[in-house]
């Protein structure tokens, strides 16, 4: 007995060669901006924390910095500014940042200007976060 099968249909290939939608290349391209702003905004912050470090200890050298002649004289405290200015400025420098030392009266304002290279955010045309710190430090009569 031979038996015929006539609603068999031939077999076909399907390719399934994949498909990248609008939507899944958008959803990436999202994905990754908001990664690099997460990864690029944290290291940015941490440099800020280190260029503030730096502000903060180059104005408490250049405070330290005291007219010891006036001290010794008649008591005064006041701040040698040619002293503390190259305290401050030294202070920057070995840290291998630039900036700039400001001294008035008693005061001594250091701030320090730097920038952090972006890991991901170049892809979207942000090559580097500036970053800037100020601190001030106040002279104060030496103990004892």
């Amino acid at each position: 007995m031979i038996t015929t099968i006539t609603n068999v249909r031939p077999h076909r290939r399907v390719w399934d060669e994949g498909q990248v939608t609008a939507f899944t290349v958008i959803w990436l391209a999202a994905a990754l901006l908001l990664g690099g702003l997460v990864l690029d905004a944290g290291l940015a912050v941490s440099t800020k924390v280190n260029a503030r470090a730096v502000a903060n200890a180059a104005a408490r050298a250049g405070a330290r910095e005291l007219d010891v002649f006036a001290l010794r004289t008649n008591g005064t405290v006041r701040l040698d500014p040619v002293k503390a200015r190259t305290a401050a400025t030294s202070w920057i420098a070995r840290a291998g940042l630039p900036g700039t030392v400001n001294v008035d009266g008693n005061t001594v304002t250091v701030s320090v200007t730097t920038s952090r290279r972006t890991q991901l955010l170049h892809l979207a045309g942000i090559g580097s976060i500036p970053v800037h710190a100020t601190a001030t430090a106040d002279a104060i009569t030496p103990p004892g």
